[in-house]
């Protein structure tokens, strides 16, 4: 066993649940630009430690919280580029996830909104409005977090006004290098005593290729402190749209005690009440699904160094006929307290963090599996791991439910269903941890 104080960590961040569990380890604290075994970075020093100018090189007993370009997932508009080149792969090799109905939308694949970049798609987006006259658009800047930049349009005429603006210097976000996505707005959300809420979910990677993925049963759901109406006189009032703490926070109604949140376990027992529990099994089984392939269609992309672990957040909209939607990944979630929960939550989360990136009662090893054993996940679950999966599917007998062998064999609650298969040979590493059961993920 390792000295803990033989480990070296740095830190970018002052922030409490990251400094208490470093010296509850009995780590010690260096500077980033001294020897260190653990360094919790801000994207940027990550960047800078993995280019190419920089020439630093990474040794066995070094690891750090970013891969080098995590903004693959976790850019609005390159996650998006990502999750439609994976569908036309997946078309392109004749891949039953790729799917259509008949009015073109992926039957499998069907978890982000319509969305287009901005300036470069404005025609086809123009195009779709045309199509959607009474549809509702949200604008968001590529680069910016925390709801910064964000508005609302539901005619063109907006959007000229907007682009005129920005040329004349008159929308400070616009820049060469700040392009734009568009969505369709989410207009049926579901709304729990008349008001809307998105979920955060934490999501850990330790390997792109082969995929290693864990889901923290502690997500949470963020409440909008104003009642939602879809009415268009409305689109001004952010406070019944966006969800983010750092803007609710200055709403006349934010409660301090529990900062508008409910924990994701609250919301499944309120579904099960008032929906019934087949359908919200479904609905976190589609959660688990979005999650699985988001991951996988940045996977070839992502540089997989085994140096790197990421500790994502994902934003999920539920719409009203309970179906999920996939709004955006944060490579940094903040890990700022607003509440006293809030702040035991977080502390948990790294604490788990840290016990699955390295390895029991040593300092970190980049030879090590980074697979714990089932006692030390903490409040993570195993959500998929390819290795694993490859495994099942070689064993089960090929070709199972009709589907060619590219598509595996059915795990999770959905039966023999294609939903159950993961593309590419997947199979039980599919949530094992709960039996196989991905809707068992939620305990």
């Amino acid at each position: 066993r390792k000295d803990m104080s033989k480990v070296k960590y740095a830190c970018d961040f002052d922030k409490s649940v990251l400094i208490n569990n470093f010296e509850n380890r009995g780590w010690q604290c260096v500077a980033p630009d001294e020897e260190w075994n653990f360094y919790w970075a801000t994207v940027h020093n990550v960047r800078n430690i993995f280019s190419v100018e920089n020439g630093y090189r990474l040794s066995d007993d070094q690891v750090l919280n970013h891969f080098p370009n995590h903004y693959e997932l976790t850019r609005k508009d390159l996650m998006v580029k990502n999750i439609k080149r994976y569908r036309r792969d997946l078309e392109r090799e004749g891949n039953p996830l790729a799917e259509k109905d008949d009015t073109g939308r992926y039957v499998h694949l069907d978890f982000i909104p319509i969305t287009f970049m901005m300036p470069q798609d404005y025609n086809l987006f123009a195009e779709e409005f045309k199509k959607h006259p009474t549809s509702t658009w949200i604008m968001k800047p590529c680069g910016k977090a925390r709801g910064i930049g964000i508005f609302l349009i539901n005619k063109l005429s907006q959007l000229k006004k907007w682009s005129r603006d920005g040329k004349a210097g008159g929308f400070q976000a616009v820049s060469a290098k700040d392009t734009y996505v568009i969505s369709k707005y989410i207009e049926n959300p579901l709304l729990i005593g008349g008001k809307k809420f998105d979920l955060r979910i934490y999501v850990l990677v330790t390997s792109f290729r082969p995929l290693k993925a864990y889901l923290y049963q502690l997500g949470f759901c963020r409440f909008c402190t104003v009642k939602y109406t879809p009415s268009s006189q409305d689109l001004d009032n952010m406070f019944a749209h966006l969800t983010n703490v750092s803007i609710q926070k200055h709403g006349n109604e934010y409660n301090a005690v529990h900062g508008g949140k409910w924990t994701v376990q609250n919301l499944r027992t309120f579904l099960e009440g008032t929906r019934g529990k087949a359908v919200s099994d479904r609905l976190f089984d589609d959660m688990n699904w979005l999650i699985i392939h988001s991951l996988k269609a940045v996977s070839s992309v992502m540089a997989n160094d085994r140096h790197c672990f990421e500790c994502y957040g994902y934003d999920i909209i539920i719409d009203n006929n309970l179906k999920p939607w996939l709004i955006e990944v944060n490579a940094s979630p903040s890990l700022s307290s607003t509440t006293s929960h809030d702040r035991v939550m977080k502390h948990k989360l790294i604490n788990d963090v840290i016990n699955i990136v390295i390895p029991p009662g040593e300092g970190p090893d980049v030879r090590w599996s980074k697979v714990p054993a089932r006692e030390n996940l903490g409040h993570f679950d195993l959500l998929y791991d390819e290795e694993l999966a490859q495994m099942d599917f070689l064993a089960s007998e090929r070709g199972k439910a009709g589907f060619p062998r590219s598509a595996a064999t059915a795990v999770g609650s959905r039966g023999a269903g294609i939903r159950g298969s993961m593309s590419g040979g997947g199979g039980s590493g599919f949530s094992v941890s709960s039996g196989g059961s991905a809707s068992g993920t939620w305990k």
